[in-house]
C-alpha cells in the first residue's frame, strides 16, 4: 500500500521493445484522454541489456499507431540503480521481471516493485510476452494493457495531496 501521491512511473519487462514501452504509451494515452497525464513521468526499461538503443519491436508500434498512439520514438534501455529511487512505482509486466526486479533493488525500495496486472486490476497473471508470437498476440497484450491503464488511471487518480502534505488516499 502507497500513501503517497504518485509522480513517477515506469514498466519494466525483459527487452523493452515489445511489453513496456507499449504499457508506457498507453499509459501516457490513458491519462492524456482524461486530462491528467502531465504531472506524472513516465518510462520503460529492461531487466536485460541486449536490446539497449532499439526501437520497439514493429508489431508493439504497429498495434499501439492502430489506436492512435505513437511509441515509434521510444529507445530501448536497461533499468539503473537511480530507476529504483527515480520512480514511485516499477511494474513488471510478468513475474519473473518482479523477481529480477527485487534481486536488483535496495531493500527499502523493493515496496515500489508491483506485477502490472496485480495492482492495477488485483488479477494475479502476467502480460504475456508476445515476442515468439504473431500480430494477434501482440492485440491481446494491447487489449490486457488496455484495460490495466484504464484501471491504473482511476487508482491514480483517487491519490491527492491536500494541504497538509500527506496523501488523501491510498493506492
Amino acid at each position: 500500500m502507497i500513501a503517497k501521491p504518485i509522480n513517477s512511473v515506469l514498466f519494466v519487462c525483459l527487452g523493452n521493445i515489445c511489453r513496456s514501452p507499449l504499457a508506457e504509451g498507453v499509459l501516457r494515452a490513458v491519462l492524456a484522454e482524461r486530462g491528467n497525464g502531465g504531472g506524472i513521468v513516465l518510462d520503460s526499461a529492461a531487466t536485460g541489456g541486449w536490446e539497449v538503443g532499439s526501437a520497439p519491436d514493429p508489431r508493439s508500434i504497429a498495434i499501439a499507431s492502430r489506436h492512435g498512439i505513437d511509441i515509434s520514438r521510444q529507445r530501448a534501455r536497461r533499468i539503473t540503480p537511480e530507476d529504483f529511487h527515480r520512480f514511485d512505482l516499477i511494474f513488471g509486466m510478468d513475474r519473473s521481471n518482479v523477481a529480477d526486479l527485487r534481486a536488483l533493488a535496495p531493500a527499502a525500495v523493493r515496496d515500489r516493485i508491483h506485477l502490472f496486472m496485480e495492482f492495477a486490476q488485483g488479477r494475479t497473471c502476467d502480460v504475456p510476452d508476445p515476442y515468439y508470437e504473431d500480430q494477434e498476440a501482440f492485440a491481446s497484450v494491447y487489449r490486457m494493457i488496455r484495460e490495466a491503464s484504464e484501471a491504473l488511471a482511476t487508482r491514480l487518480a483517487r491519490v491527492s495531496t491536500p494541504d497538509s502534505g500527506q496523501a488523501s488516499s491510498t493506492i
